[in-house]
């Protein structure tokens, strides 16, 4: 085990298995960023996704302070804010009071994806105020001066300035960042001087030409003087490779039926996933993503995570933990979820006294 740490955080989709209500998912999403507060994890992020019946986060400012509430230390941020399908005057409102409740611990990150189909697109614009994504740029650093304490000016027509304030008094601002898996974020973030987290979860074949085009084309703003990365990375770890493979199983065969355009459900326990049928061309995608992956024993999965943040050099790593669970697991729980934070904050966040216990933990 290296001595030196390595800066870790978590995404979280709040995923919901085979009988888990949106509840017990909330609930072990809780119970799961507490285990990531206490064993060191820099931050924990919830995504926006919709109408997907395995997956619950579909709002992150609630979600963040619901999470923000049960936890203690940890940043706790949006990974990220679907930003066309919002207003931005509303997301910087959300966020201001996030901030002003949770001083130093909100995190705003920011995608121009839509989070879902083209019917929820549809239904959003016809129902609610959002954004068009040809104004990303401009909508990102209009958040960002609401957010700021001295606000944003608007020129009126009559020659006035109007001020405009996300909360009326804030002492703090939540850390901005932009998402993206293309060379389009990469740009805009070096331009605005942002810090870049690149979905590397699953885009990763763009990694280093994105990294490169943000280092490269990166311009000092008010808030960053140098560039700061975040890669991500999907994970399921276990005492055994086996056992890593057996959870990780569900969600792979998610990701290959979503790929294929087939039906999607809950995610499967892994008992279903071992006894479910797979087409060879569901097999042959499943395949890729094992080898993709971080799915493994501690030790190995630990090395392969340190390797690609010193072959990217990213700053920080935010791992994806992608364990269904075995049926019969409490509802309410993530248990191989959990496991896999505590294996990897064993070798890779905390002494060797902690993770001798850890790693004879069950």
């Amino acid at each position: 085990m290296s001595t030196s740490p390595l800066s870790l955080s978590v995404l979280d989709l709040i995923p919901v298995r085979t009988s888990q209500s949106s509840a017990h998912a909330i609930a072990a999403a809780v119970h799961l960023a507490r285990s990531a507060d206490r064993l060191g994890y820099t931050r924990y992020w919830v995504a926006e996704h919709h109408n997907m019946q395995a997956v619950a986060s579909t709002n992150p400012p609630v979600l963040i302070g619901i999470l923000a509430a049960q936890t203690e230390r940890i940043r706790v941020g949006a990974g990220g804010v679907m930003l066309p399908n919002h207003s931005p005057l509303v997301i910087a409102e959300q966020f201001g009071i996030l901030e002003a409740a949770y001083p130093g611990r909100i995190d705003l990150g920011l995608g121009r994806a839509p989070g879902s189909d083209p019917m929820i697109t549809a239904l959003l614009r016809s129902s609610g105020a959002v954004s068009e994504v040809d104004a990303f740029p401009r909508n990102i650093a209009d958040i960002a001066a609401l957010l700021h304490p001295d606000g944003a000016s608007l020129s009126l027509t009559s020659g006035r300035e109007y001020t405009l304030h996300a909360t009326p008094a804030a002492t703090g601002i939540p850390e901005i960042w932009l998402l993206g898996s293309s060379d389009y974020s990469a740009r805009l973030a070096a331009r605005q001087g942002m810090p870049y987290v690149f979905a590397n979860h699953f885009a990763g074949d763009g990694t280093t030409a994105a990294l490169e085009l943000y280092r490269r084309g990166f311009t000092p703003s008010e808030t960053l003087d140098a560039p700061r990365t975040i890669l991500t990375l999907n994970v399921s770890v276990a005492d055994t490779r086996g056992e890593a493979l057996a959870l990780a199983l569900p969600q792979m065969q998610q990701m290959a039926r979503l790929r294929s355009g087939l039906p999607l459900g809950p995610l499967a326990t892994v008992e279903e996933a071992a006894a479910a049928p797979m087409a060879p061309a569901l097999l042959e995608m499943v395949e890729r993503m094992t080898a993709a992956w971080i799915i493994d024993e501690p030790v190995a999965a630990a090395a392969r995570i340190r390797a690609l943040a010193a072959q990217f050099g990213v700053d920080e790593v935010m791992l994806q933990p992608i364990a269904s669970a075995h049926t019969g697991a409490d509802m309410a729980t993530s248990p191989g979820r959990e496991r896999t934070l505590e294996l990897l904050a064993a070798q890779l966040l905390i002494g060797e006294h902690l993770a001798a216990a850890l790693l004879r933990a069950g």
